[in-house]
């Protein structure tokens, strides 16, 4: 399969994800893939992480290596690979930005390949799955970034191959922070293994696991609703 195949294939299928004639979506969808709705989130993160770490040693080695996760794959994608590539955004793309959904106008300037978006909330997904260790919160995780690029694809920001190497770096990226991180940890703290039903084997209680995913999920309800709201005003 030549370069010109893999491109004409990536356009056809960005048909399939791209838009749709509901209004509603268009609002949801601007809205999941904006960055401040996510910070309730990312504070619940912290906050699981303050309340089962149990040195400030051990805190800040985990915000540091959830940063490195962020600065590989966001680093890589925007610093390094989307200047090099140089391919043009679908909704920005002289050939197709007038055959894509633009959902509330929502055009964004620099190059497509790769995502940054979906390789940083894989990043960040795949360093705290293998932190926390726990089937729930890990699906939620990834349900997560692939929701996130998903939005990229409806808003025509990106093509789905853009999407899919995002998530395979992001996952690359999350990985070597882990690796990082349990290299450091076993120098500053015991190697702890909890067989608890109210805790993870590393040590996370899975009632803090339950006030992530609970913000997670009240995050997309309001969003839907506020979406209906906005929806009705026009």
């Amino acid at each position: 399969m030549t370069i010109d195949s893999l491109i004409a294939l990536d356009q056809e299928l960005l048909t399939w994800f791209n838009g749709s004639e509901s209004l509603f979506l268009d609002n949801f969808v601007v809205l999941l893939t904006t960055g401040i709705t996510w910070i309730p989130l990312y504070v619940a993160l912290f906050v699981l992480v303050m309340k089962n770490n149990e040195t400030m040693s051990q805190i800040m080695l985990v915000v540091g290596c959830a940063a490195l996760c962020i600065l590989f794959a966001d680093g890589v994608a925007d610093g390094l690979v989307k200047p090099l590539v140089g391919r043009p955004r679908p909704c920005n793309d002289p050939l197709l930005k007038y055959a894509v959904d633009i959902a509330g106008n929502y055009r964004v300037s620099g190059f497509s390949f790769f995502s940054a978006h979906a390789a940083n909330t894989m990043s960040i997904a795949v360093f705290f799955t293998l932190l926390v260790r726990n089937r729930t919160f890990t699906a939620a995780m990834l349900l997560w970034s692939l929701l996130n690029g998903w939005t990229r694809l409806y808003l025509g920001l990106h093509y789905p191959g853009d999407v899919l190497c995002g998530f395979l770096w992001g996952a690359v990226s999350g990985c070597l922070a882990y690796l990082l991180f349990y290299k450091v940890y076993l120098r500053i703290s015991p190697k702890l293994n909890y067989i608890s039903t109210q805790y993870t084997r590393t040590g996370y209680s899975k009632n803090d696991i339950d006030m992530v995913i609970a913000v997670m999920v009240f995050t997309v309800a309001m969003l839907m609703i506020l979406s209906l709201y906005t929806m009705h005003l026009f």
